[in-house]
């Protein structure tokens, strides 16, 4: 391995967390947050974190290779400051989330899972995150950018070549760089997961209409549930 003897002492150590907290015999499932601790570091999944991981969890390489290339979290080549996702699944897509990624991709210069000159954004087509309330979304870092225009993110793009801080529209306060929410992502808190609502509004709609109405979920019967069975 080549990670600096104080580098791969702190990955050690950290690592150590993480797998403690499993049950005994079950180390191995310590896998995913290991290798958002390798990406905290080395910013993408490297051999030098490959190797890491295996010889932690006991680990073949191939075993740990495996789990890094079925997950798209998982990046195989260096990742920029911002990695910036553009939803163009369906919904997103029909919205406007289509003209998004053309005018992101053209202003940027790059393709999907590509960098910038500048080395601060990758750039990413993403599947649905489950924000179609808030269609067409964007993602920076894995925080969440509601109801966007080309315009609008493009002025995205040139806040964060220009290192302005930029504030999601859920979620926390400010965007922090890829390495350091990789960070958490490997669970280690850093003080911000209590910023931001849990929910917006477009998504609460329907439980407000609900309460309104005084309507409630239809209570199953025991012979439903035998059915299900």
């Amino acid at each position: 391995m080549s990670y600096a003897p104080e580098v791969e002492q702190r990955l050690r150590e950290e690592a150590a967390v993480v797998v403690d907290r499993y049950p005994t015999g079950h180390s191995r499932s310590a896998l995913i947050p290991l290798l958002h601790l390798v990406q905290s570091v080395d910013g993408y999944i490297t051999a030098d974190g490959i190797a890491l991981c295996a010889d932690i969890l006991d680990l073949t390489r191939a075993e740990v290779s495996a789990v890094a290339t079925f997950y798209t979290q998982y990046k195989r080549h260096p990742t920029g400051d911002y990695l910036v996702g553009v939803c163009t699944n369906a919904l997103c897509a029909v919205l406007g989330g289509d003209a998004i990624w053309e005018a992101v991709s053209q202003h940027v210069g790059v393709g999907t899972d590509e960098t910038s000159e500048s080395g601060k954004i990758t750039l990413e087509r993403l599947e649905c995150n489950a924000a179609c309330d808030y269609a067409p979304v964007m993602m920076v870092n894995w925080e969440f950018f509601d109801n966007q225009t080309p315009q609008s993110a493009i002025q995205l793009i040139d806040d964060i070549e220009a290192d302005k801080p930029i504030h999601p529209t859920r979620g926390a306060d400010t965007v922090h760089t890829f390495k350091e929410v990789e960070h958490v992502l490997a669970g280690f808190l850093d003080g911000h997961e209590h910023e931001g609502p849990s929910a917006g509004e477009n998504s609460l709609l329907g439980l407000r209409i609900a309460e309104q109405n005084n309507w409630n979920a239809p209570v199953r019967t025991g012979s439903e549930q035998e059915e299900d069975k």
